[in-house]
């Protein structure tokens, strides 16, 4: 199956959105928003200048849900509610522009440590409320794996695959830049028919580098392949730091993606 390019970065989540014009310009078929900074979707004002852009642009999208500061496993309930709030708030708002929405999962406090079980249930009704608003606005939200931060739930595709299932609403992204730090592409490309959603870029296999693809260690012919033996959606979302690097990620993805 032939999957589409889009475009991510996060790191311009505080530029004005003249850059995304150059996404098009890349050739790319849509653009993830990461809604956060002046990207926020629950923010009339910014809502209105990101219309503007797809409609100017024909982009089409997905979002990436806020996750700064925020601890949908947290053992704080007023934490963990307005966790909770804001990625709620990100689906419906992002439910007129698409049907995928990514977010991450929480982590263990320093408190939440010493109940690690009581993580896991907390990440757990997290998701199975965001799932129910998920269903209400004809959204999959999509939970994403972890880079090398212990503190983090799900660096396993196991983990990942256990956590959300079960729960209607809610769909999984592998992250293969995310995998590489935990040194566990194989085993994600080994579960890639459950993937709802897929992030790429490189990084040398310690920290999330977001570099171009080719920059760093991933082997990029194996990863092309598998996916697109094994991958059943229709979106392959490139993350990077610039559109001269998203230009050199586009080279290779084409090279051994489609």
């Amino acid at each position: 199956m032939s999957v589409k390019p889009y475009f991510s970065s996060s790191s311009k989540v505080w530029e004005s959105p003249e850059w995304v014009f150059g996404i098009e310009e890349a050739d790319f078929s849509g653009w993830e928003i990461s809604a956060d900074g002046n990207y926020r979707l629950e923010k009339p004002a910014n809502k209105q200048v990101i219309c503007d852009v797809i409609e100017s642009t024909g982009l089409a999208v997905t979002v990436h849900a806020p996750y700064a500061d925020l601890n949908p496993a947290s053992i704080n309930d007023p934490i963990w509610r307005e966790s909770v709030r804001q990625i709620c708030s990100c689906i419906e708002h992002a439910a007129d522009l698409t049907d995928r929405v990514t977010m991450h999962p929480g982590y263990l406090s320093p408190a939440g440590k010493l109940l690690p079980e009581k993580v896991w249930e907390q990440q757990k009704e997290a998701l199975r409320v965001i799932g129910r608003c998920a269903c209400d606005h004809g959204v999959v939200a999509c939970l994403e794996n972890m880079i090398n931060i212990p503190e983090f739930l799900c660096h396993d595709p196991l983990e990942l695959l256990g956590i959300t299932e079960g729960i209607e609403g809610i769909g999984i992204t592998f992250d293969i830049g995310h995998a590489n730090t935990v040194r566990k592409v194989d085993g994600f490309l080994a579960q890639i028919k459950n993937a709802s959603h897929l992030h790429i870029h490189d990084n040398h296999g310690s920290s999330d580098e977001h570099l171009a693809l080719g920059d760093g260690t991933i082997n990029w012919k194996k990863v092309g392949h598998a996916i697109a033996a094994g991958y059943g959606g229709e979106v392959v979302v490139i993350e990077g730091r610039s559109i001269e690097e998203a230009k050199k990620s586009l080279d290779v993805f084409r090279r051994w993606f489609v």
